[in-house]
């Protein structure tokens, strides 16, 4: 048996796992551990195949709370994995890793303090690692508290700081440790957490090496290791663009010079959408669109024509013309800025009356708004605050925050969005995005607009509001399908009263 990490998208549950079932199992008892903690026990897998994907034998119900923290936050540590052998027995195997796990302090801290001991005494981290049934990395990932200053570490003990900012903290230098303390320690300031600090840490959004186009060695600034990911990340952001902008040039350069017609790269964070475009090969005019995303990643999209210089070109095929002057964008008159004001004006009224007569259009064209956003419209997302980590586990660990986030998933490939998208609703006004939204809409059923309607409508709507009363009376809601009463409920009871009631 071997140990070691696969990440998140190349697993899957095998049929012959012994919980097998289409229906996602209840993860509640072992979620806020996870969730605060990590995965600490392996999931027993097997190669399905397929190159460097895995089934998942044994660990299901670990891997479902992988999905429900992938789902929130959009990204989670690849995951502790024992590879099976031809003839293991998955049983034997998962005895003895559970057993093995048994042995471990559950506590990080201590477990740090038992590793550097053992390294002290001449002990290798692979030896660590087979002593206790855990992979090399998970080792590696303790030792590295021993980075971090000593209160720092007791104030993870204490459970005062969660597992992600402990983490991002290991990454830190000694005097952004103290500096960061200080901001913990003032009740008058806040202290960035979460992926918060990770941006604090990095001076802004952080990028991983591995999107990188140039060669590292390019890059003279300091490059930060990250103990609890396959990626590394670039401390100096600004020199990362300087190098990454370079390379995307000489990209498009050899493409050019490779005889393609054009070579567009797109604002950075603009995507590329493919339904506003049609293929087109290199001897039709076809271009290459250069998609870049705000963390560095680089998409090279070739072969592509927009839908109007797609149109022209098979006119221009038909009627003979000049292809390359067919493709050209059309001469636009110009227009000053009070008539363009008048053309505006009679515009929105002709279209704004007949669409009194498109219910349908109309209903599209809100939830566009309510995605995208707009000049008039500012539609916020439900920021689910909650006075601590406890309030968060518990309402991260009910049925119905599964249910709402397993639904959301089935709506985001209609809206040609990423698997890995937090949320729907919320956009930043971009006129261009919501004209997108809406194009996808128009061309989707009914029935699949509502559905989207609902997740957004469930986005946006604000805890502890009048509407959620109205809504939930309405419906006949009844909590006790989705909620049971957990510790951290009894333990924010302050009314004797309503104690003494309640066992009574």
């Amino acid at each position: 048996m071997e140990l070691g990490h696969v990440e998140f998208s190349k697993l899957n549950i095998s049929t012959t796992n012994m919980r097998y079932s289409k229906k996602a199992p209840d993860v509640s008892d072992i979620l806020p551990s996870i969730r605060a903690r990590g995965i600490l026990t392996p999931l027993l897998v097997r190669p399905n195949g397929s190159p460097d994907t895995f089934e998942i034998v044994a660990g299901r119900r670990r891997y479902h709370c992988a999905q429900i923290i992938f789902d929130e936050c959009g990204e989670v540590e690849p995951l502790p994995c024992a590879f099976m052998q031809p003839g293991d027995d998955a049983a034997a195997l998962e005895a003895s890793l559970i057993e093995n796990i048994a042995r471990l302090d559950p506590d990080e801290v201590s477990q740090w303090e038992t590793f550097a001991r053992l390294v002290k005494e001449g002990r290798s981290v692979p030896e660590i690692a087979s002593t206790f049934g855990i992979t090399d990395r998970m080792v590696g990932q303790r030792l590295a508290l021993g980075n971090l200053l000593p209160k720092i570490r007791q104030t993870y003990r204490d459970d005062e700081i969660d597992c992600e900012s402990i983490r991002h903290l290991t990454l830190a230098s000694k005097a952004q440790q103290k500096e960061w303390l200080a901001l913990f320690d003032d009740p008058e300031q806040c202290a960035p957490c979460g992926s918060q600090l990770k941006q604090w840490l990095f001076g802004g959004q952080s990028i991983a090496t591995s999107v990188a186009l140039f060669p590292l060695e390019q890059y003279e600034g300091r490059i930060v290791g990250d103990l609890f990911s396959e990626n590394a990340y670039f401390a100096d952001t600004e020199a990362f663009w300087r190098l990454q902008s370079e390379a995307i040039a000489a990209r498009r350069a050899a493409y050019l010079d490779a005889g393609w017609k054009d070579v567009i790269a797109l604002e950075v964070g603009k995507r590329f959408t493919s339904w506003e475009h049609e293929k087109a090969s290199k001897k039709k005019g076809g271009k290459v669109f250069i998609s870049v995303t705000a963390r560095g990643e680089v998409e090279m999209y070739e072969g592509w024509l927009n839908t109007k210089d797609a149109k022209r070109a098979r006119q221009a095929a038909q009627t003979g013309a000049d292809a390359e002057a067919a493709s050209a964008p059309a001469a636009r008159p110009e227009v000053t800025n009070r008539m363009q004001n008048y053309i505006d004006l009679h515009r929105v009224t002709a279209v704004r009356a007949e669409l009194l007569n498109h219910p349908g259009v109309a209903l599209r064209l809100m939830v566009a708004h309510v995605i995208a956003g707009s000049t008039l419209w500012d539609v916020k997302l439900e920021e689910r605050k909650s006075q601590g980590q406890e309030i968060a586990a518990s309402v991260a660990s009910n049925a119905a925050s599964a249910a709402f986030d397993a639904k959301r998933r089935e709506v985001l490939p209609l809206l040609d969005q990423p698997d890995d998208e937090p949320a729907i609703a919320g956009g930043n006004g971009d006129d261009y995005g919501l004209a997108c939204v809406l194009a996808r809409l128009l061309v989707l059923p009914d029935d699949d607009v509502l559905r989207i309607l609902a997740i957004v409508m469930g986005e946006t709507l604000a805890a502890g509001s009048a509407a959620v009363e109205a809504v939930g009376t309405h419906l006949h809601v009844d909590i006790r399908a989705v909620w049971q009463p957990d510790d951290v409920f009894f333990e924010l009871i302050r009314d004797r009263e309503v104690i003494n009631a309640m066992v009574a």
